[in-house]
């Protein structure tokens, strides 16, 4: 009779998963507040697992945990979780694996699947800032997802909207608002329901907002109709993430430009020096409302650490 979860005496992955740290903690190679941790994220990925038909250790690929740290990912990008909180869970499931006996490889949280740096401070110029470079990551969407997934990019990379809200985006109502009032207003799929307004500062962001409406169409929202955010999220705009090498890079690129408009300087993370330090800040609080974010402190995730 064949073993199940590499004989560690459990028919049940999550509680074969306890016993390998247990006899991990006995033999030193971790402590048990590490123990308690990765038996806590373990948890989490056996529910995620079942899910979708993988009940025994055995039965764990390295691409069904990349498809995992993809959707923590996704979380992320979306504020959902923090980044290092997504790279833990993936970590834990490495360690898991490892101390079952499997001979499992370490799959990468960063590179493998698209998890953000842990800083808190960007020490680089976004990607996309280039818009050379943006353009050529856009025909890759363009080429693996519909006129929907290309809309989402734009949003990102003029408004800077999270996947989410740009989804859930209202193109032809925020288009209208945009031509009258010079403002457009997020309130769908924000972090912690907290609504905003956006100012439209650029013949860029109208035709963004063009763009988005007719990929919308009748639509409600972006998001295509027929679909919900889990469908959506789990389905298309994973390609579009993908192809696009993530969508947190589109907003920081944003920031960065916009911070080049307030102040008239490039920011921090470009190589930009600024001296007035008043200047500076009154640009990252209106950069981090813009964002979405209550605190001033998470615009260094976009703009670099003040100089």
């Amino acid at each position: 009779m064949t073993s199940k979860n590499y004989g560690l005496g459990y028919r049940e992955m999550g509680r074969a998963g306890q016993i390998a740290l247990e006899r991990a903690c006995a033999a030193k190679s971790i402590s048990f507040a590490t123990a308690a941790k990765y038996g806590h994220d373990w948890k989490l990925f056996c529910a995620w697992a079942k899910e979708r038909g993988a009940k025994q250790m055995e039965r764990i690929t390295p691409d069904m945990v990349r498809q995992y740290g993809r959707d923590l990912a996704s979380k992320a990008d979306d504020s959902i979780l923090k980044p290092s909180t997504a790279q833990d869970r993936v970590t834990a499931v490495n360690r898991v694996m490892q101390f079952a006996g499997s001979g499992w490889t370490s799959i990468s949280s960063t590179k493998d699947c698209g998890i953000s740096e842990r800083s808190h401070v960007r020490v680089g110029a976004p990607a996309a800032l280039d818009r050379s470079v943006y353009q050529a990551r856009l025909a890759s969407v363009n080429a693996a997802a519909s006129p929907r997934g290309v809309a989402i990019c734009e949003l990102a990379r003029n408004l800077g909207l999270r996947s989410k809200e740009a989804s859930l985006f209202d193109a032809n109502a925020g288009l209208k608002e945009a031509r009258e009032r010079g403002c457009i207003s997020i309130s769908d799929g924000t972090k912690g329901g907290r609504g905003r307004e956006l100012p439209i500062t650029s013949e860029a962001q109208i035709r963004t907002l063009e763009l988005a409406a007719q990929a919308q169409g009748s639509a409600r929202a972006v998001m295509p109709a027929d679909q919900n955010w889990k469908q959506w999220r789990q389905g298309e705009l994973r390609t579009v993430r993908e192809a696009m090498g993530g969508l947190h890079e589109l907003r920081s690129a944003y920031a960065c430009e916009r911070y080049a408009e307030i102040t008239g300087h490039a920011a921090p993370c470009t190589g930009g020096q600024i001296l007035d330090r008043d200047v500076d800040r009154g640009a990252r609080l209106v950069i981090s409302q813009e964002l979405g974010h209550g605190r001033i402190d998470v615009a260094a995730e976009y703009l670099g650490g003040r100089k």
